[in-house]
């Protein structure tokens, strides 16, 4: 397959019926939204089984219940549901339609149109502005800057922030903005049909007569965002659906939580025992008929032979079927909706998730979810804008073995420099960074006194660099910079005294200490992910040649002059105490060089670039050759800034015994170092696993020797465990993940994880990374995040939680049982795909510690207390069979049967369901441990169903028995018999409320005012609405439906009555009590023990200690991370991203010259070296 797009020309394009650029993120439309929400609904086996009741209940033969008890709450329920549905349905269709009419300039007609995003179509062209969203994926024809080139951030698509280039072909930026001239381009243009891969494009451009071929280098995909260029004008490829970010974000799922799983089981299972009670009672009334039945025959009137048992049985299990479904009442789901609404608010509501910054509540965008909250075991997490800010600060220096800047604070010796808690003023010099801070008063001093090696360092940080500046319309300097890393350190020098003013291809104009110096640049070495390092070489205004130096420390040491053992030696200590407080770090370094060697050297570079054969090969060597010998001046710290509360969230979540996989799309090392600022990974590890094989032979080797490396560890502990590698449907036994005793790590790079996601190697990725602490996915796509989530939802059975904040992170949302979206830096998309969402990442702690904590103990308290009441009030219906003949009649009133769920007892489990909490907030939080039973899903399961079920029974037998016990052959004190069936019935139906009021007061275990009010004050209502019921004037106004006229206020006058309720209620009671009070003293869980200490603080409160800040130890690993690209040192020496305002002065001594086309290629294909892999079909099977 493949696409054909003329420009200019909407009735060429028409005909093959491309999609326009209306992107739907909505489940429904007003036409679909009745047939899919109703065959949604119907899924829920409950639903389905009332509707076959109802049905049974309009067949007047079999029939005891009236049909309006089934059909209304029915009704009910499922038009609560649709307009929740609805509801959540109508704010994806306005987000959809905030994006959809986003305004973008179109030249339509020769001239510039605002034209909504949704109405752009395949083949228009538009016109962006710097700063702009990208709104479909374009062809970049022209732009503002010199050559065609543009930048754009691909933080959405991908999670770097550092800016990519992209260049227009050279008979295309020809055109510029004359409208005139775009408006006549009528190029076609023939690629690849629309797909999913970011990193790939194919394609052709003819016009004039002649092809040129396209790669993802001409391309700007939608979801990125203009930097750095004022305008560029690109026609659009693919728009809507087809453009590449769309095709990675998935569909929208229907998300059902694991106790819905559950219940539409236990339906099936309560219908089977349903069926066999009617059954029961069916055979009996079959043998009742054919041996007694035939003594009634002339006192009913019946004519003989009409009525045969066996049919007679027929119709009895039938009726019975009706009056025993109560066993699961339709309010069942009505409640569950009304606790999951209150639970919802409750996230809304909460203060302490709000975000003041912004203005910013937490949101439950979806209200079927809540309890799963409670159970979650897996987070995936993206890194860039969810654990970090996107901002980089200049924290820490090391400069000739002595450490400059912030201290944490502690108790240990180090207090020389935290002794000045205020910043540094640097409001006395022009042109700085207002927004900078830095805490050491010390480097200030060193400066000023003219340290020399402190110049030089500084010196360094304001050559070694691609940053482009510029003066706004108010003559502030701009920097325009690549990388977030180069920002901070090029400020720093900035506001030290060491201002970077300008450049050109050839000189770099720098302002030391208010004096203007002009450097002449002779060469740019390149920073790749390789040589892991960056050196200038320029001429000082003496004369002097240098080379400027910066990088990995683990690089750079290998190249310093014997000299430096002793800096050497004090500089990798600094490096490690910054590397153990989550810094990231770089080396700096200089060396001095001679012009007769640098001549001879760059007469060696021009012939390397000039060759055919082993080019990269040649200059690589070369730039070995003449970096050695360095003198180290230093090292730098930037601190990646982590949201507020990171480290304690990833802390709190890790006691609670859920895993953390970060899943980024950024590159391996600022992964690894925000996994070390996070303590996600630590220096005390036993072992961290590095896979990055090239081909699936290489991963499938890796991860074997991984597992056997950690097997061999763990080997004195796990004996004779075995894993069954050939079987698809993989069985993790928990014994694996027992037996690993230490703390281990596996970090895997995108193009890695395409062949070990591979079906006969992801068995072995996942057990590798089920036996780690934590787990590091970088380089990732996103759809290979929605891939990782699947695989462990599959073979794990385990509720997972995705959280991000890009639309780089909407598939992996969309996967994942819970979808956390944080509002932060990089747009809308992530919170409108997901379930919930808030602003900073530690709110998340809150969410499943408290929200989710609390929600899935409420919901099971709810069911377990709902079944125990259903099964105790209809299973006396049963007893009663065998002693009414097996008639089907009903042994209550049928008022009272149709209020019992509805008025008796729903308020009281309501305000059980909605307010009840075993520990505080506060505690909940302190002891993270207290999750792990929603783990491991020990509160409602089949055992407690059970359970309950058991203690249902019993309740009945007492309620049906005691009474009759009591009434049979009594008398009452006027010396009439009682045990009439009205009064037997009353007697049974006040001693069930009663006994279901007790218990549920004694499940209670947070009492509100809303619970007391709730629980006595249904008692009330039940006795007025029943004395009421039974009073003559409601019996003269209707005397067919209140028969049971007087009965109330006949029974409930007589002593002996309450003392059967009396000794019903203690009968039913008296057990639960006895064995609670013996569990919670003999067998206390830690909720007990939380609970117990929180009554005994309520009389004496101490202090609330805070938990004590837990300094980070030195760590022996490099703290080096760069996020920088490859190529823009090329790119700037070729003077193709300079605009020519003032001609380069000329100098004596050339400076490297390259192709004029070759730098552009050299940057497309070193971009795409880190994800080569990806451009071959074979190695991805998505």
């Amino acid at each position: 397959m493949e696409r054909i797009v003329k420009a200019n020309d909407r009735e060429y394009n028409e005909k093959f019926q491309y999609a326009d650029n209306r992107i739907h993120t909505s489940k429904y439309s007003i036409l679909t939204f009745l047939p899919i929400n109703l065959f949604e609904q119907f899924q829920r086996v409950a639903n389905a089984y009332f509707l076959c009741l109802l049905i049974l209940q309009l067949i007047p033969e079999i029939s005891s219940l009236t049909w309006f008890t089934t059909i209304v709450p029915l009704v009910l329920v499922i038009t609560m549901t649709a307009v929740k549905d609805a509801t959540d349905d109508y704010f994806r269709h306005k987000s959809d339609n905030q994006v959809n009419n986003r305004q973008s300039e179109v030249l339509i007609d020769s001239k510039l149109q605002n034209e909504k995003w949704m109405n752009v179509k395949a083949g228009d062209i538009i016109k962006l502005e710097n700063n702009q969203f990208v709104a479909a994926d374009l062809l970049l024809l022209s732009s503002s800057e010199p050559h065609g080139l543009c930048y754009v951030e691909t933080a959405e698509l991908d999670g770097e922030t550092n800016l990519k280039v992209r260049q227009a072909l050279s008979v295309t930026s020809e055109l510029g903005a004359d409208i005139n001239r775009l408006a006549r381009f009528d190029g076609i243009v023939v690629c690849e049909a629309p797909n999913n891969k970011l990193d790939k494009f194919m394609g052709i451009l003819s016009w004039k007569d002649s092809k040129h071929s396209l790669n993802n280098e001409k391309i700007i995909l939608r979801g990125c965002i203009l930097r750095n260029t004022s305008w560029c004008f690109g026609m659009v490829i693919f728009a809507g659906p087809d453009t590449k970010l769309m095709q990675n974000s998935g569909k929208t799922k229907f998300k059902r939580t694991s106790i819905d799983r559950l219940m539409n089981a236990l339906v099936l299972w309560i219908f089977g025992f349903l069926i066999c009670l009617g059954i029961i009672l069916a055979i009996g009334n079959s043998i009742w008929e054919s041996q007694i039945g035939d003594q009634f025959r002339t006192f009913l009137f019946w004519n003989e032979g009409e009525k045969s048992s066996v049919f007679s049985g027929f119709l009895t299990f039938w009726s019975y079927i009706i009056i025993l479904n109560t066993v699961v009442p339709i309010s069942l789901y009505v409640s569950v909706e009304v606790i999951r609404l209150g639970h919802s608010y409750f996230i809304n509501w909460d203060r302490k998730m709000y975000y003041s910054r912004k203005a910013t509540p937490a949101e439950a965008r979806t209200t079927t979810l809540n309890e799963e909250l409670g159970q979650i075991e897996y987070i995936f997490s993206d890194k860039t804008g969810t654990l970090t800010q996107n901002i980089m600060t200049f924290k820490r220096c090391s400069i000739n073995g002595r450490i400059y800047g912030e201290v944490p604070d502690d108790l240990d010796q180090k207090t020389e420099i935290t002794q000045k808690k205020e910043p540094v003023d640097f409001s006395v010099k022009s042109q700085v960074d207002r927004e900078f801070q830095f805490f050491d008063h010390h480097l200030m001093e060193s400066i000023k006194m003219g340290d020399p090696k402190v110049h030089e360092f500084l010196r360094v940080l304001a050559l070694c660099h691609t940053v482009m500046s510029e003066e706004n319309s108010a003559g502030e300097l701009i920097y325009q910079v690549q990388s977030p890393d180069e920002g901070a350190l090029v400020t720093a020098a900035r506001n030290f005294g060491f201002i970077f003013k300008s450049r050109t291809p050839e000189t770099i104009t720098i302002e030391e200490l208010g004096t203007l110096v002009t450097y002449q640049l002779l060469a740019f070495l390149d920073f790749n992910n390789t040589r892991k390092r960056m050196s200038v070489i320029v001429r000082n205004p003496e004369g002097q040649i240098k080379l400027y130096s910066k990088g990995a420390d683990t690089i750079l040491f290998e190249k310093l002059h014997p000299s430096n053992e002793v800096l050497l030696s004090l500089t990798s200590d600094h490096l490690s105490e910054f590397a153990g407080e989550g810094l990231r770090t770089l080396a700096i370094a200089y060396r001095d060089l001679d012009d007769k060697y640098f001549k001879e050297w760059h007469k060696m570079l021009e012939d390397a670039n000039a060759a055919t054969e082993e080019r990269d090969e040649q200059i690589a060597g070369l730039y070995e050759e003449i970096e050695r010998d360095l003198m180290l001046l230093g090292a730098t710290a930037v601190e990646d800034k982590l949201q507020e509360g990171v480290i304690e969230t990833v802390a709190s979540l890790s006691l609670a015994n859920i895993k953390i996989w970060v899943l980024t799309g950024d590159k391996q090392e600022t992964a690894i170092n925000i996994g070390y600022a996070c303590n996600m990974l630590t220096d005390d590890m036993n072992d961290v696993f590095v896979i990055a094989g090239n081909n699936a032979v290489e991963v499938r080797e890796e991860l074997r020797k991984a597992k056997e490396n950690l097997s061999g560890q763990n080997r004195n502990v796990s004996n004779g465990h075995v894993v069954c590698e050939k079987k698809q449907q993989l069985e993790l036994d928990s014994i694996v993940e027992e037996t690993v005793t230490g703390d281990y790590a596996l970090i895997i790079n995108g193009h890695s994880l395409a062949h070990a996601l591979e079906s006969d190697v992801k068995n072995d990725l996942l057990e590798l990374a089920c036996m780690c602490k934590t787990v590091v996915c970088c380089r990732v796509t996103p759809l290979q995040k929605a891939q990782v989530v699947e695989l462990v939802k599959k073979y794990r059975n385990a509720v997972t939680l995705a959280i991000g904040d890009g639309a780089n992170d909407v598939s992996m949302i969309k996967s994942a049982h819970i979808g956390v979206g944080i509002s932060g830096q990089e747009g809308l998309q992530a919170v409108l795909a997901s379930d919930y969402s808030f602003a900073q990442f530690r709110y998340l702690q809150r969410l499943l510690l408290v929200h989710g904590r609390w929600s899935y103990f409420r919901m099971c308290k709810f069911l377990c207390y709902f079944f125990y009441k259903n099964f105790a009030f209809t299973l006396v219906h049963f007893w009663f069979g065998f002693f009414c003949g097996f008639s089907a009649q009903t042994v209550y009133d049928q008022w009272f049967i149709t209020l019992f769920n509805i008025v008796y007892t729903s308020l009281p489990v309501l305000a059980m369901g909605i307010f009840d909490q075993d520990v505080s907030d506060q505690n909940s939080m302190d002891c993270p441990q207290l999750y792990e039973p929603g783990q491991l899903n020990l509160l409602f399961n089949k055992r407690k169903f059970f359970i309950c079920v058991l203690h249902g029974i019993y309740t009945s037998l007492a309620l049906f028995f005691i009474p009759y016990g009591a009434f049979y052959n009594v008398a009452g004190e006027d010396g009439q018999h009682i045990a009439d069936y009205q009064s037997f019935a009353v007697t049974m139906a006040t001693s069930l409320v009663i006994v279901v009021s007790v218990q549920i007061a004694l499940d209670t275990s947070y009492w509100t005012f809303i619970n007391h009010v709730f629980i006595w004050g249904s008692i009330a209502i039940y006795f007025s609405i029943l004395f009421t019921m039974h009073s003559n004037g409601i019996f003269g106004i209707f005397p067919n439906q209140f028969p049971f006229v007087g009965n109330a206020r006949h029974s409930l006058t007589q002593k002996c009555i309450w003392l059967v309720i009396l000794l019903t209620t203690v009968a039913s009671v008296l057990p639960v009590v006895v064995f609670r009070f013996l569990k919670v003293n003999l067998y206390p869980t830690l909720s007990d023990q939380i609970c117990r200490w929180q009554k005994a603080q309520k009389k004496a409160r101490p202090p609330s200690s805070r938990r004590p800040r837990t300094r980070r130890s030195s760590s022996r690993r490099s703290g080096y991370a760069f996020a920088h690209q490859e190529g823009y040192g090329e790119l700037i020496t070729s003077g193709k991203n300079m605009r020519t305002k003032n001609p380069p002065p000329t100098s004596g001594l050339e400076k490297t010259h390259y192709n004029s086309t070759s730098w552009i290629e050299n940057l497309c294909k070193k971009t795409t070296e880190t994800v080569s892999s990806f451009s071959q079909d074979k190695t991805v099977k998505l």
